[in-house]
């Protein structure tokens, strides 16, 4: 080791399902914003999305974050990752169940675990960075937590899968949302600075 901490990279993930409940398939996506310096300091932002015709809430989250973190990976890339979601059941497995999980057999006391091959490739996923999961309100107006629901809500929709890591929309959803009266004090850049601040920088 001896090179420091590794460099930072801010997620912010959603999910989505299109008629949770209903009879018939459910449609869902998921969709990250990812930002991280470039080697001149500038904040970088890319945007993933993936889509998938018939599926829930959770295996959308599960499968979002799996995608997100292969991205990060590629190339031999290591990253600390502040990974922010709205879902209670991501961030708490992570944060407290798996663990208890792999200790087990990767059994629950009460028995099988729900999505287990997804929680194992998330696990697998996420073994070469160092990752701290943050749950955030959804609907809160949280500003980049709506932008990755408004992501998510199109992947679904459309069935669309982005090509890996895209250049980031956000600089023009921001506006158009602006010129609504929304987000007029949001900083994207002060806001990612905030989180690297509270993380500490590389």
């Amino acid at each position: 080791m001896g090179k420091g901490p590794l460099p930072l990279a801010v997620v912010h993930a959603d999910e989505s399902c299109l008629g949770n409940g209903r009879d018939g398939k459910t449609p869902g996506g998921a969709a990250s914003l990812i930002e991280a310096r470039d080697r001149g300091g500038r904040i970088v932002r890319r945007d993933l999305f993936i889509s998938a015709p018939d599926t829930t809430n959770n295996k959308m989250a599960l499968n979002g974050a799996i995608a997100t973190f292969a991205l990060l990976s590629a190339k031999g890339r290591r990253f600390r990752v502040a990974f922010h979601s709205d879902s209670q059941y991501l961030v708490k497995g992570m944060r407290e169940w798996v663990p208890g999980w792999r200790a087990r057999g990767w059994r629950r006391k009460g028995g099988q675990v729900q999505n287990l091959e997804l929680w194992r490739k998330l696990v697998e996923a996420t073994a070469d960075h160092e990752p701290t999961w943050i749950w955030v309100e959804g609907h809160a107006g949280h500003m980049k937590n709506e932008y990755a629901n408004d992501l998510a809500i199109r992947a679904a929709t459309e069935q669309v899968t982005s090509p890996g890591l895209v250049p980031s929309a956000l600089d023009a959803w921001l506006a158009q949302r602006r010129e609504r009266g929304q987000y007029t004090d949001h900083d994207p850049d002060r806001e990612f600075a905030a989180v690297e601040a509270k993380l500490g920088s590389a």
